[in-house]
């Protein structure tokens, strides 16, 4: 258990003297890169994919009840099952990527560089989907694993500067506010997009396809534009290793290089990694409800797009509010218990979504105003524990393991809500499969002796755990 005591009086200016600009162009990557987590993984993927599948499988639009197969690769796939599947392969290539991603951030003396890269390269496939019309489903799922991949890598560069920006004391309300605007401006796109079917969505089922395209490509343009006001405000953090190295060699090799120790050394922090897998486990399921909430909505319970983009407005500005709430309770009894109180939450959630009637708007959208309330601040205060967890100069490497499971690079969670449904033909049946993910998680992260674990990783606690 994490103990509370007040340690020694430290220093919790900022360790590089970051300006309110600075952080200020932090946050607004959250704003840049929430729209596609929103518009495009919540809302609008899920059943556009899918539409997609069924068509390729010889499915009308209109027909609720096809169980049609697609065959990507030669493999047997039922239609419905096709996008969880996309999610868990995309994710599973991310084990790969994001650590090396990290090593090479931390050998970087353009960090800021590699950001754009990562970042430009998941917007601009987000706006080929504009070319996924027809049958197109594996142009489709292509182009969503190279836009998850990147968004992944973008999000480990991201995190790493936040170590830089605060002190001890300062990350759980740095990582709160970065959260926080990302919930608002992915809410201020998803109204855009709401006005748009609302307007324009009464028609063929052919014309709200259409609509759902449109929507995931305005997402890959605010992410790219957004991603300007970053790429200008930041500075460059470079490590002592970047230093030293001095900009010679190979960043990639060297990257490659750096990951191999630090996986060799990285049995030195076991408290580290008991809270990676903590997070990895509870945050799997918080993912997997985010990613797959629209589909749910739309195949089981049976409701339209427009509900459910409703719906998810509601759950991102309630999102704004609700980070700066538990980051504000954080201040008050520590990010450590406020995480562990929303797991409790997010278990609640669960059970209220089975017992969700079917073609029933109101219940949907208040259980949704539930999730906005503790989502935020669950995930922000968990970025910001982790800062505390790292050794220092290897923030990008530890965040590359970290984002395994961050921001939509759910894996387990969405491969057993797929293999449910593929043998129970029960969205329902599936949702059930995902309490395992926060009873576990609650466990692993009530063990995690914080303090003791952020001393044991060379850091300073903050006041209050």
């Amino acid at each position: 258990m994490a103990e509370t005591a007040t340690p020694a009086a430290q220093d919790d200016t900022p360790p590089v003297n970051s300006t309110r600009r600075e952080r200020t162009g932090w946050y607004f990557y959250d704003w840049a890169n929430s729209a596609f987590q929103t518009t495009v993984i919540t809302v609008f993927l899920g059943p556009f994919l899918t539409s997609v599948a069924k068509v390729a499988a010889g499915c009308q639009l209109e027909a609720d009840d096809c169980t049609g197969y697609v065959y990507p690769l030669g493999i047997k796939v039922a239609a419905g099952s096709y996008y969880p599947y996309l999610i868990s392969l995309s994710v599973l290539l991310t084990v790969f990527v994001l650590p090396v991603i990290g090593a090479i951030a931390d050998r970087s003396l353009h960090k800021k560089r590699l950001l754009a890269a990562t970042a430009f390269t998941g917007a601009f496939a987000t706006i080929g989907m504009l070319f996924v019309t027809g049958d197109r489903y594996l142009l489709g799922g292509a182009l969503f694993m190279v836009a998850n991949i990147a968004f992944g890598a973008a999000i480990v560069v991201y995190n790493s500067f936040l170590p830089q920006l605060g002190g001890p004391d300062e990350r759980d309300g740095i990582s709160s506010r970065g959260w926080a605007l990302g919930y608002l401006g992915g809410g201020v796109l998803l109204a855009l997009n709401l006005v748009a079917v609302q307007s324009f969505g009464n028609g063929t089922a052919e014309r709200t396809l259409d609509l759902a395209r449109w929507s995931i490509v305005s997402a890959g343009l605010w992410w790219a534009v957004f991603t300007l006001v970053p790429l200008r405000w930041l500075r460059e953090h470079p490590t002592a290793a970047a230093l030293a190295a001095g900009g010679r060699g190979n960043v990639l090799t060297d990257g490659f290089r750096q990951l191999g120790r630090t996986l060799r050394e990285v049995k030195a922090y076991p408290l580290t990694l008991f809270f990676l897998l903590a997070f990895l486990v509870y945050n799997d399921g918080i993912q997997t409800v985010i990613t797959l909430a629209s589909q749910y909505g739309t195949e089981e319970l049976r409701l339209d797009q427009s509900t459910l983009i409703v719906t998810i407005l509601l759950v991102q500005f309630l999102a704004f509010g609700g980070a700066l709430g538990l980051g504000a309770l954080a201040g008050r009894i520590g990010a450590w218990k406020t995480v562990l109180l929303s797991l409790v939450l997010w278990t609640a959630v669960i059970i209220g979504a089975f017992r969700l009637p079917a073609e029933a708007p109101l219940p949907f959208m208040i259980l949704g105003a539930g999730i906005g309330l503790v989502l935020g601040g669950s995930q922000a205060l968990s970025r910001s524990l982790f800062s505390q967890l790292i050794p220092a100069g290897k923030e990008g490497e530890y965040y590359g393991f970290y984002e395994i499971s961050d921001k939509g690079t759910s894996w387990l969670g969405p491969l057993a809500f797929g293999l449910v449904f593929q043998l129970t033909n029960s969205y329902r049946v599936g949702l059930v499969s995902l309490l395992i993910f926060f009873v576990v998680g609650f466990a692993l992260l009530l063990a995690v002796p914080m303090r003791r674990a952020i001393i044991a990783a060379g850091n300073t606690p903050p006041r209050v755990l």
